[in-house]
């Protein structure tokens, strides 16, 4: 038993190491891409329910409509500060955006909010999925809500 329990777990470690968000490699040392647009999203309950978060759009930056790759991300530069614009929304049940709730913020990157280049980051019209009100802006390296919400 312990004989094939152990190549089982070494080969699992090693898948779980390569699925870690690394360097991306078509981007340099010294840019990081930021999402366009996000949406957040949470499970509910154990019947395979979501609920819809609110999605987050990046207007601008620095006054300037932003260049987006064909990947949806936007490159910015390691230690260059930056105003960006957003725009949040909420979205109904099914997904769909509530046009009435929509929200602009501005989030502010400064000369040490990327320390390294190479990696992709995410930024969310907020902390958690559920329950919150307004666009307040979160950075964050991934896809997931910050926050459970209880």
């Amino acid at each position: 038993m312990i004989r094939i329990l152990f190549p089982l777990l070494a080969a699992a470690s090693l898948t779980a190491c390569q699925n870690l968000p690394g360097k991306a490699p078509d981007i340099g040392d010294n840019l990081v891409l930021l999402s366009a647009q996000h949406c957040l999203q949470e499970p509910v309950g154990d019947n395979n329910r979501v609920h819809y978060g609110p999605c987050l759009k990046i207007t601008d930056i620095n006054g300037h409509k932003p260049t987006v790759r064909s990947d949806g991300f936007i490159t910015l530069a390691v230690g260059q500060p930056a105003t960006i614009g957003t725009a949040c929304v909420y979205r109904l049940s099914d997904g769909q955006p509530i046009p009435a709730t929509v929200e602009t913020a501005i989030f502010e990157v400064k000369s040490d909010t990327f320390t390294r280049g190479g990696q992709r980051w995410y930024l969310h019209a907020h902390k958690k999925a559920r329950g919150v009100i307004g666009c307040s802006p979160t950075l964050a390296r991934s896809v997931y809500p910050l926050e459970k919400t209880d």
